[in-house]
């Protein structure tokens, strides 16, 4: 019989400052569970300390920074965009949270991970797959990627443009990502060595996610389809590497062939209510589409 997982102690929350992390954060300090939130960048709010929360530096290139995860019991951990090579970055830091105590892993995967070896996550994930004490997080396609990686197009172009061509998306808020995630990180033994593929509650195509982002703001957004190499060149020209501008193409490309137009019900089951819906996410965050880029 395997001893049990502790389910109290801090979690250490890694890209903390980020769209996923922040709503860990916000999730476990709801359910009353201590926060060391991690970040390559320290923010300007960790010098306004939160009740609960502590600030901490890591950088998954600097192995220096590793001992962020001293005296946690978990890590939500989370690949930053900019990290395509995860064998010799996020799979260190694992082995040195080992090392160091740490009992529980929620590692914030992608849909199809276990079966892309081009994606970064699929290191990671294969690292994991012998040992216990981890649960993987395999989300599809992120409304927040309207304001996030969309957002400069959205505003300047008043476009969407990615190379989806006619594909259907079950987008899923980050929101709900973070409160399942808060609820795992709470109940360790009940999700150890689980896969969970998380998708929102409906499946819809650029176009209508496009005008149901018009109709919130008032404003005509259009999906333009992109071709691969035009997407390529126009993630490059906002500044992405060659390995990021990769990543981003793959995955998208992937939409055209219905990769992710399955809606399934494993959020709503594991949450006990309905995830939010697409028209939901842009009525509420409707001022991010009305300011300029920030």
């Amino acid at each position: 019989m395997t001893e049990a997982l502790n389910p109290s102690g801090v979690v250490l929350v890694t890209g903390a400052t980020g769209n996923v992390g922040r709503e860990v954060v916000r999730a476990l300090l709801a359910r009353g569970i201590g926060v060391r939130a991690a970040s390559r960048v320290m923010p300007a709010v960790a010098v306004r300390p939160e009740r609960d929360v502590t600030y901490v530096r890591l950088d998954f290139e600097d192995p220096a920074t590793f001992d962020a995860v001293d005296g946690v019991r978990a890590v939500f951990l989370v690949r930053p965009p900019a990290i395509s090579d995860t064998k010799h970055t996020l799979v260190p830091f694992i082995v040195e949270a080992r090392r160091r105590g740490v009992e529980q892993i929620v590692f914030l995967s992608v849909a199809g991970a276990e079966h892309n070896i081009l994606v970064p996550h699929h290191a990671v994930e294969r690292h994991l797959a012998p040992s216990r004490g981890w649960t993987l997080l395999r989300p599809g396609f992120f409304a927040q990627n309207l304001e996030d990686a969309y957002r400069q197009d959205i505003i300047e172009d008043g476009r969407i443009y990615v190379p989806a061509g006619r594909g259907r998306v079950a987008f899923v808020d980050v929101r709900d990502i973070g409160d399942l995630a808060a609820r795992i990180l709470g109940a360790p033994d009940h999700h150890d060595r689980e896969s969970y593929t998380l998708t929102g509650p409906e499946s819809i195509g650029f176009t209508e996610t496009a005008a149901q982002l018009s109709e919130a703001i008032g404003k005509v957004v259009r999906y333009q389809p992109a071709s691969i190499i035009g997407y390529v060149a126009h993630l490059r020209s906002r500044g992405l590497s060659w390995a990021q501008a990769g990543v981003q193409t793959i995955l998208h490309a992937g939409l055209r062939l219905g990769q992710a137009e399955h809606v399934d019900p494993t959020l709503a089951r594991l949450l006990g209510r309905p995830p939010r819906t697409m028209r939901q996410y842009v009525h509420d965050r409707r001022e991010l589409w009305l300011r300029g880029p920030s």
